[in-house]
């Protein structure tokens, strides 16, 4: 299925769309702390339980599988055009209305007809994927379970060939999702080039996003958990050694590994252990990367345990100042 030229237009014989968007991009708070999605290009059924002691999530899917990392990407552009409501004064409601054609150009992806082959996948995937956990949104939990999308259309026109033209695509939100981003209303920006970025540095840069605005540290083996990456912890932690080294980067966001044994022997004048330090003991730091000269010393930051702390009300900016 194609979108016609005509779908760039904003408003149709159903009446207008919320597209496009205006206001940067923004996503909500849970669903960033937390993985809910699959990190793979493969059909997974079936996530591994999260529980920190605190929060706990199941995630199943059927025969479409697990929604991924990259349908989350709908998820997102929606929360952005109810943010972008919010601000205006305007009442949001869960059916969002939209065209395909801005959300690529919002998420950076390239018009064609595999791209709209691929967004109908990813609204099966979404409706599909069922859902269970005790994290609560606006005040209110979810014993039944749910999916992300109640129900979505695709609506189209028949071409002179007989083809189908996607002129539009309207989803209603889950109550879950849709009371974290009205009711709670703890939107994050996201940089642009968070769409650039792959799998796992995506939830690397949403924990830090969500995290305490100063910077914060992490047990290596818990924050493994919270990415929701199966690679071995040896693994994981030679993927982070990179970001940490510049060889790759996060944006706005610094990260560096932390030997404890090191620091401790530091601090009271000891020579450097001797062996290896165990890998479920090493910490890993958060930084914002514009303030750099500012911070306190990373062995001194925050330690974001199971119980996360909570952030200001007031939402800081983390990029350079212009």
């Amino acid at each position: 299925m194609r979108e016609s030229m005509d779908d760039q237009q904003q408003t149709f014989e159903f009446g207008p769309t919320d597209s496009p968007l205006v206001g940067k991009v923004k996503g909500d708070r849970n669903t960033m702390r937390y993985n809910f999605f699959s990190l793979r290009r493969e059909k997974e059924t079936e996530l591994p339980r999260y529980d920190d002691g605190k929060a706990w999530i199941e995630v199943v899917g059927t025969k479409h599988g697990v929604a991924s990392i990259w349908d989350k990407e709908l998820l997102v552009y929606s929360a952005s055009l109810i943010a972008d409501k919010l601000n205006r004064g305007e009442r949001p409601q869960p059916r969002i209305t939209f065209t395909a054609h801005d959300f690529f150009i919002t998420t950076g992806t390239t018009p064609g007809g595999s791209a709209y082959e691929r967004l109908e996948e990813s609204l099966a995937r979404l409706k599909s994927t069922f859902i269970r956990t005790n994290i609560e949104t606006g005040g209110e939990g979810e014993d039944r379970g749910f999916g992300w999308l109640d129900e979505y259309k695709i609506l189209y026109r028949r071409g002179k060939d007989g083809q189908k033209q996607m002129r539009a695509v309207e989803l209603t939100l889950c109550a879950w999702l849709f009371r974290a981003m009205v009711l709670d209303k703890h939107f994050l920006t996201y940089s642009p080039k968070y769409f650039e970025l792959p799998p796992v540095a995506k939830r690397l840069y949403e924990i830090a996003r969500s995290g305490p605005p100063g910077g914060f540290r992490m047990n290596l083996s818990k924050l493994r958990n919270r990415v929701g990456t199966t690679q071995d912890l040896r693994r994981f932690k030679a993927e982070l050694a990179a970001y940490s080294t510049h060889k790759r980067s996060l944006p706005d966001f610094g990260i560096a590994l932390i030997d404890p044994r090191l620091r401790r022997s530091l601090d009271k004048g000891f020579p450097k252990p001797a062996g290896q330090t165990p890998l479920k003991a090493w910490m890993v730091a958060f930084y914002p990367t514009s303030n750099v000269t500012t911070l306190a010393p990373l062995e001194t930051m925050p330690v974001l345990e199971e119980d996360d702390l909570e952030l200001p009300e007031t939402e800081p900016s983390l990029l350079p100042a212009a």
